[in-house]
């Protein structure tokens, strides 16, 4: 049965289908003794080898692992420090496994580790606007007005950003608990918008990506997904992909915030029950 080239690279963990397509151009991938630069070709790979970068590709089988990221590991493959990986943390030493939207060296909670490289490009691309759901510890309060701008958006370098949608979990003296969310996968997006509006954040975890809930995992603890949330997974993403070009509605936060904040003008969260 024949394939196409990009695809089957991307079913091997090699990176995202457009990712794929660029190896393809540039001359890295070879079929039997044949260089492919064209897009689009197709093979059966039942009958052909593939080679990228010299290498033989051998097609296993796609795993998917949902992990309690601890402080002090990063998530990217190749760290030119030496610091400890998200990725040394699993078995699967020999696959080519990728983290699936990552969380900065400081903080803590779910991360998603495959080597289903169009998984990993649907659920981190911003266009398919899948929710990630942070708890978030800023220190002192969440003022009115840094409110109404987290509402808003907040203008990074990369441009302003999504409305969140939050909740005041707990609030003390010196600090206030958040949960929030957000759409976008902006480098260590979260401690940015917070400090733009005099927020810093003291304790970060995230506790859900899409229908992902990190559950009692415990710090360097990991699990296998199963059938059903790897098609749940694969649900959202097509679901989100065709309403990707939608506009976003109103930010929401929850009645607690409007509690708080009486004067606030913020609006309670669409169908939301109290």
């Amino acid at each position: 049965m024949l394939e196409r080239l990009h695809k089957i690279l991307a079913g091997a963990g090699y990176g995202s289908r457009r990712q794929c397509e660029k190896f393809i151009s540039e001359g890295r991938v070879r079929v039997d003794d044949k260089i492919i630069t064209e897009r689009g070709t197709k093979i059966d790979p039942s009958k052909n080898k593939i080679y990228f970068n010299n290498q033989l590709i051998k097609p296993g089988k796609k795993v998917y692992y949902l992990l309690n990221k601890p402080k002090g590991y990063v998530c990217t493959n190749d760290d030119p420090e030496g610091r400890r990986r998200v990725i040394d943390l699993l078995p699967d030493k020999n696959l080519r496994l990728y983290t699936v939207g990552r969380i900065d060296l400081d903080s803590s909670g779910l991360i998603l580790v495959t080597n289903d490289g169009e998984l990993c490009n649907l659920l981190t691309h911003p266009r398919y606007q899948v929710p990630k759901t942070y708890w978030v510890m800023i220190k002192g309060a969440l003022s009115p007005q840094a409110l109404t701008r987290l509402q808003k958006g907040v203008w990074l370098s990369e441009g302003k950003t999504n409305p969140v949608r939050l909740r005041i979990i707990k609030k003390t003296y010196q600090d206030t608990t958040l949960e929030l969310t957000l759409r976008e996968g902006k480098n260590r997006e979260v401690r940015r918008i917070l400090a733009q509006v005099g927020c810093p954040v003291k304790e970060l975890k995230r506790i859900s990506i899409g229908p992902l809930k990190l559950g009692p995992l415990k710090p360097g603890q990991y699990r296998p997904l199963n059938q059903r949330e790897i098609q749940n997974l694969l649900k959202i993403t097509h679901h989100n992909q065709d309403n990707s070009y939608r506009p976003a509605g109103k930010p929401t936060v929850s009645r607690q915030i409007l509690r708080t904040y009486p004067n606030s003008s913020v609006p309670p969260l669409a169908g939301q029950k109290y």
